[in-house]
């Protein structure tokens, strides 16, 4: 089977990396942390059979550079990254967007601002913690989180960020008997070089935004939430759930955890794409 079509387009502050696979209605797929249009090789070329799949890294991650290193990142500014995207590769029809995590947030800020372009969203677990009730403890999280990395380095850092997200009396998704395939094994040797700016730049940025609520219920037709059937009690998952209640929908149950996409690739690949064509 023949690779993806790259690619890079030029926004404001930075070049996004994309890549372009298969034939028909665009589907947009936008990663979360640190995995980059390489976290979905898994799915892109199944997907590929019905759509054609166009995903990128998102700036300052892996291959999309940052004019300036340095700068803070708002959700905002990714949401229109991936709206630039959008209007190159489908001008003039509507298109599916699927964000995973960090991800998902942007997707749900593009619907917000942009739903004319928008004809569904499918956000799995995004971690939207200014919508519950006990957000000033994870603002103090993501606090104690930056002064780790500041003062004891990476490691502790994602200790600490790891230790807060399953707060509540959750439990990491086990991994006993999970077998990664070898690319994904692979990607998360590639994706180490990313983390200082996940943990040090989008945590912040991401974990501060809160979601207009009143937007997004008159949009409820075009937005589907998702949840991992093994996160129950994780952070993500329960901010993608009282989101989810907020807006008096239901949640799309997908395989796995936070990670399903990765640990999970056929099924969540297979769900998704009914999930575009309920």
């Amino acid at each position: 089977m023949t690779g993806p079509t790259i690619g890079s387009l030029r926004v404001d502050g930075a070049s996004l990396h994309y890549e372009v696979r298969g034939r028909g209605p665009l589907l947009l797929l936008i990663p979360g942390g640190t995995g980059g249009a390489a976290s979905f090789d898994g799915i892109a070329e199944d997907l590929a059979t019905e759509y054609t799949v166009a995903t990128y890294d998102p700036r300052g991650m892996s291959r999309s550079t940052l004019d300036d290193p340095e700068a803070e990142q708002r959700v905002a500014e990714h949401a229109d990254d991936a709206f630039r995207i959008l209007e190159l590769l489908s001008p003039d029809r509507p298109v599916r967007v699927f964000g995973a995590s960090s991800g998902a947030i942007a997707a749900v800020h593009l619907v917000t601002t942009r739903p004319e372009r928008v004809r569904r969203v499918v956000a799995h677990e995004p971690p939207v913690v200014e919508v519950l009730p006990d957000a000033p403890d994870h603002r103090a999280l993501i606090t104690r989180v930056q002064e780790t990395l500041r003062t004891q380095g990476l490691m502790p850092a994602m200790a600490a960020f790891a230790a807060g997200l399953r707060k509540d009396g959750g439990t990491a998704e086990p991994t006993a008997g999970i077998r990664l395939p070898p690319e994904a094994a692979a990607r998360a040797e590639r994706t180490m070089s990313d983390l200082p700016y996940f943990v040090g730049r989008i945590v912040p940025g991401f974990m501060s935004y809160a979601p207009d609520i009143h937007r997004l219920r008159a949009l409820s037709d075009r937005l589907v939430l998702a949840c991992g059937r093994n996160s129950h009690g994780e952070l993500p998952h329960r901010a993608t759930a009282f989101l989810a209640e907020r807006l008096g929908a239901e949640i799309l149950d997908f395989p796995g955890g936070h990670t399903g996409l990765t640990t999970h690739p056929a099924e969540f690949g297979e769900l998704l794409s009914k999930a575009f064509r309920a």
